[in-house]
């Protein structure tokens, strides 16, 4: 069984509370089963709990704010890079070097999920493509999760016009799932005000 580190779990609770406050995420949680409400009571960002209360919990965020509509998800990974690379996971951001970051994908893979796994393949010099192998479960909230997260880590090195684009996708058939990764440049600004 695939299983995902709290701190996945944890960032959508904090993305659901900051946007829809503490109601929100009564309404997320009372979609939820019983059982699932009782793991994620204490939700420990270093802890692995089973995908499948990740999927429960993206669909019950779907149903009770999203109106049927997931395309937030790519918010809510935004959100959770800004949330996890300005502090426990800060050491992965590589300023002024994009490619330095995406070499890192196999690691910070290994970081949110316990099997398969992630890999890195530099394009040209401002692109890139990822592919995650052999992953025991997949959704196509937790792909939009990836690609809002891998966009605003990319924009966190300095990367500027920052474009992903799911090409295969497991939940959608494929055997992969591919995110292709493109940006204009590198902005020196940035690293004049850190």
């Amino acid at each position: 069984m695939q299983n995902m580190k709290g701190a996945v779990l944890k960032a959508r609770i904090a993305f659901i509370e900051e946007h829809f406050g503490k109601d929100g995420v009564a309404k997320v949680l009372a979609k939820l089963p019983a059982a699932d409400r009782a793991t994620l009571s204490i939700i420990l960002p270093i802890r692995w709990y089973p995908f499948d209360v990740g999927e429960r919990m993206d669909a019950a965020i779907v149903d009770a704010l999203g109106n049927g509509d997931t395309s937030f998800f790519e918010r809510l990974g935004s959100a959770s890079a800004e949330r996890n690379l300005l502090t426990v996971h800060k050491g992965f951001l590589r300023p002024g070097d994009p490619h330095a970051f995406l070499r890192n994908a196999p690691i910070i893979f290994r970081t949110y999920y316990e099997s398969g796994r992630r890999d890195y393949e530099n394009t040209g010099p401002t692109s890139a493509v990822l592919t995650t192998h052999e992953a025991e479960a997949f959704s196509v909230p937790d792909c939009l999760t990836i690609v809002g997260w891998h966009k605003k880590a990319l924009e966190m090195c300095g990367a500027t016009g920052v474009k992903i684009t799911e090409t295969h996708c497991r939940a959608k058939g494929g055997t992969v799932c591919r995110y292709e990764i493109s940006w204009n440049a590198i902005s020196g600004e940035q690293f004049a005000r850190d």
